[in-house]
């Protein structure tokens, strides 16, 4: 048997065991390109969606989930300089007064430099 024989003997095989699987084989032949046409565009829709979403998407959970490994640089370097402060003040005092800069740098940052709410 050739290779051409059996590739074919292959694609029919799988060609009956789509149609079983879906119970194609009891549609008419319209009724069949109805349906595989509808499965042609979902798939393809689903393929194309993928190709575009699915890359930012990945970027977007490795950099949330480096976010949640690593934490956040600005609040690292603000709780370095109130463990690096003097012993003058207490800790607590030091912590609320760099939330609150920090807050308000971010505010400024999102807002635009100078504008207040």
């Amino acid at each position: 048997m050739s290779v051409v024989a059996s590739s074919f003997q292959w694609l029919q095989r799988k060609k009956y065991q789509y149609e079983v699987t879906f119970s194609l084989y009891m549609l008419t032949p319209t009724e069949k390109f109805i349906f595989n046409s509808f499965l042609f565009l979902f798939s393809s829709m689903v393929l194309i969606a993928m190709t575009l979403y699915l890359p930012q998407h990945i970027a977007f959970l490795i950099n949330r989930g480096f976010f949640y490994y690593n934490g956040d640089e600005c609040a690292k370097s603000a709780l370095a300089s109130v463990l690096e402060s003097s012993a003058s003040t207490t800790v607590v005092e030091k912590v609320k007064e760099t939330v609150v800069t920090a807050g308000s740098a971010a505010r400024n940052t999102i807002l635009g430099a100078g504008k207040e709410l």
